[in-house]
């Protein structure tokens, strides 16, 4: 498949290299870039009609890039899809870590889910029970020198 996006991607290149050529080889109404590079020398090449041929190649050159596009957004959709080691390793770890990965519940009388009304309470904020005793936090010092007194 690899061999088959590389094909596409040369042809793709080129396509869009003969689109800038055959864009920039018509001849607009206001004579600008086309005259600058010798807008007249195609007319004398391919005939009067010239104009009339580069807008329809320039529209199948058009419909053709398109259509590369395309494909080409496809088949590198397709090539990444494909299951890689680092995917299927992920998917064997999770697999492996599903079973163990519910925590149990910490109250097992406590309804699973909260009934429709009730307020919220973030776990951190919820008051403590009694049976347990809270020590006030100490501030840590920055040395233990910090905490001596200071020399005069």
């Amino acid at each position: 498949m690899q061999i088959l996006i590389n094909f596409l991607l040369a042809i793709y290149v080129l396509i869009a290299l003969l689109m800038v050529l055959v864009i920039l080889m018509q001849r607009p109404k206001s004579e600008g870039l086309g005259a600058a590079f010798g807008g007249g020398v195609t007319e004398n090449i391919f005939g009067a009609q010239t104009t009339n041929v580069l807008v329809k190649f320039t529209g199948w050159l058009t419909g053709m890039f398109f259509v590369l596009t395309f494909t080409l957004s496809v088949l590198y959709a397709h090539k990444t899809s494909r299951d890689t080691g680092l995917r299927s390793e992920l998917l064997k770890q999770q697999s492996a870590a599903q079973p163990s990965a519910s925590p149990a519940p910490a109250n097992p009388n406590a309804p699973a889910v909260p009934a429709p009304g009730a307020p919220v309470v973030p776990a951190a904020s919820a008051a403590p029970s009694a049976s347990t005793t809270t020590t006030p936090p100490i501030a840590p010092s920055a040395s233990p020198k910090a905490s001596a007194k200071p020399k005069r």
